[in-house]
């Protein structure tokens, strides 16, 4: 999820006349703080952005990008368990296979942040001659041997916040805090004004029934937030019909009893609503818009996380 941050470092550096170098993790043996696809950017002066462990190697990994700048080409290194480096160790016990690509004058980041930014999935190839930006998710592969790696990315996860009242706003500051996109849909004058006045997308409802207002992609999560559950049907009855990875409605498990019946009543099948998450959120009963926001993203990241989007997409 920190793609954006990584690949806007790599092109604004380069945009500056800086030499640098993405790294990616390539495999893994053991316990380890990141998986496989995990990038890094580093430039020649040393600055970097992105993570590929707890901060255990960062340093090593630096001083080894600007070493692989200094020769010009891609070098794959193992950190961690069966390293080269003994003086370098992991404390989960853990292997790490970097590879290091000197981006030269490649449009590689341009292209990936191009991609992040219109949230299209795309893939990353890697190989001892250039890497390579595809449209469209690959599967990972990784040859140790000949030097290459395929990474696909999916785009990070959207929120479509949907309700009124303190809720909204602590999710969408939680959601923020992240690096997730948000979308906040609601009647609350009063919450809208705030959301507006840092940046936050706001589309004000006047009507329960305005359900064109939703969009969504397939990475999009809705989360409902009302207290008044009339509100809710007609745009709930819409989300269902949209792209989605994840669908949460605040409330018990009487007015989930009552909102069910009514969906139904209006020909929801019963397959879309078993799919809605209520009540929302990992822990139930949270009844402070802080706890809220956080057992609400807690399941949508775990969501995220567990879909295959292979399957749901294609």
């Amino acid at each position: 999820m920190n793609f954006h941050d990584v690949f806007e470092f790599l092109k604004e550096r380069q945009s500056g006349g800086a030499n640098t170098v993405l790294v990616t993790v390539c495999g893994v043996e053991g316990s380890s703080m990141r998986n496989p696809g995990t990038i890094m950017g580093v430039a020649e002066d040393g600055t970097y952005a992105g993570s590929l462990s707890g901060g255990c190697i960062e340093t090593a990994v630096v001083a080894e990008a600007i070493d692989a700048l200094r020769f010009g080409e891609p070098r794959i290194t193992r950190f961690g368990a069966g390293s080269p480096y003994i003086d370098i160790k992991l404390p989960c016990g853990g292997g790490l296979d970097l590879h290091f690509q000197p981006l030269g004058d490649s449009d590689l980041a341009a292209k990936c942040l191009q991609s992040v930014q219109q949230r299209a999935p795309f893939s990353v190839t890697l190989s001892p001659v250039c890497p390579q930006h595809s449209p469209g998710w690959h599967p990972t592969s990784y040859n140790a041997a000949e030097g290459t790696a395929v990474f696909g990315h999916w785009p990070e996860p959207q929120l479509a916040i949907i309700g009124h009242g303190a809720g909204v706003a602590a999710l969408d500051r939680l959601a923020h805090t992240l690096g997730c996109r948000t979308q906040v849909y609601t009647p609350d004058d009063r919450i809208a004004a705030d959301l507006e006045s840092v940046s936050t997308e706001v589309a004000r409802l006047k009507r329960a029934s305005e359900t064109g207002l939703l969009r969504s992609d397939p990475w999009t999560a809705f989360a409902f937030l009302f207290h008044d559950h009339d509100w809710e049907t007609d745009l709930i009855e819409r989300a269902l019909t949209l792209p989605h990875f994840y669908l949460g409605a605040m409330g018990g498990s009487k007015a989930h009893a009552a909102r069910c019946e009514v969906l139904r009543a209006r020909g929801v099948s019963d397959a879309q609503i078993a799919a809605i998450k209520a009540p929302i959120g990992v822990f139930h009963s949270s009844r402070d818009p802080q706890t809220l926001a956080l057992s609400a993203l807690a399941e949508i990241i775990r969501t995220y996380q567990e879909t295959d989007f292979g399957a749901a997409v294609g």
